[in-house]
């Protein structure tokens, strides 16, 4: 059955390229409404976005929601993950900024708060998007693939120039808990350079070592290292994750990652959705309801970092 949170939690921090105090407050919504952000600083327009794919403006730093209104809310995708890989199917998320806060750079905060609230079922059937058909998408050497599996997985491998980084592949099938397990506590990560380049943009300056992986070279820049040798390619999956809630249904597929990110990961759906063959609207039984992100987990299961 479909499920939301039994009650509302509150999460502040700061944003992550604006450096703004940030307050979030996630609450219970009925069957059939899915996620949806509001901003509640905003006096123009609409102040309503749904987190659809549609709705997603591309960038290469982050997952931007913009409605018609050109409302918009960044840095969506950790806490869709933690949505996604808690099994809730229906929130509201009121923000009151135009970015929802990093808090540590991971999901396991958002995870730790919405597990803590407790999960409610509603009358309702969960529905699922099928993938029937291969569907890939590629920029330069990046690349992006759905296809067909009897639950949700998600490959991923990145190459950098870093030592400290270097190349990175895992393989995940997202059942039984495993976002909650493995993925939630991996953080964003960047290249030294990558701040400095940033920051003569005015973009991440709410970043620091406290909610960010830097590295330089062969050297990882945070005092305590790294939380898991691969948290990097980790981090890339949990955002792909976040990226793929983005079809409005849970996903029923397998996801290859080649050096994507968030635009080409948007691009992937938008090619799912552009051609009828590719996919089909279903509605998910009790077996393989088993099998989705979510499915069984507690606040047991949180990493102890959470």
């Amino acid at each position: 059955m479909q499920t939301t949170l039994k009650s509302a939690v509150t999460l502040r921090g700061v944003g992550l390229h604006s450096g703004s105090p940030v307050r979030l407050r996630i609450s219970p919504a009925s069957a059939e409404m899915g996620i949806w952000f509001k901003r509640t600083d905003s006096v123009d327009g609409d102040a309503l976005i749904p987190a659809r794919w549609d709705m997603v403006e591309r960038t290469p730093l982050c997952t931007k929601l913009v409605n018609e209104h050109g409302v918009s809310v960044s840095t969506v995708e950790h806490l869709m993950a933690a949505l996604a890989g808690c099994g809730i199917h229906n929130a509201m998320v009121e923000v009151s900024g135009p970015e929802v806060p990093i808090l540590d750079g991971s999901s396991a905060p958002f995870v730790a708060a919405l597990l803590r609230a407790g999960v409610q079922r509603l009358d309702a059937p969960v529905r699922g998007i099928e993938v029937l058909r291969a569907v890939e998408v590629r920029e330069g050497d990046a690349w992006a693939r759905l296809e067909p599996y009897k639950g949700l997985s998600i490959s991923f491998d990145i190459s950098f120039p870093d030592a400290a980084i270097g190349e990175q592949s895992r393989e995940l099938n997202m059942a039984n808990g495993a976002f909650v397990h493995t993925l939630c506590d991996s953080r964003t990560f960047c290249r030294q350079a990558d701040v400095d380049r940033m920051h003569a943009a005015g973009l991440g300056l709410g970043g620091s070592l406290s909610n960010a992986v830097v590295v330089d070279g062969a050297r990882v820049l945070n005092p305590d290292g790294l939380r898991h040798a691969d948290e990097m390619v980790r981090h890339k999956m949990l955002d792909a994750l976040g990226d793929l809630y983005m079809a409005d249904a849970i996903l029923l597929g397998r996801y290859v990652g080649h050096k994507a990110g968030h635009a080409l990961t948007n691009t992937l759906l938008r090619a799912l959705f552009g051609a009828a063959d590719t996919y089909r609207s279903v509605e998910i039984g009790p077996k393989l309801a088993l099998r989705l992100p979510g499915a069984g987990v507690t606040a047991d299961d949180l990493p102890r970092v959470a």
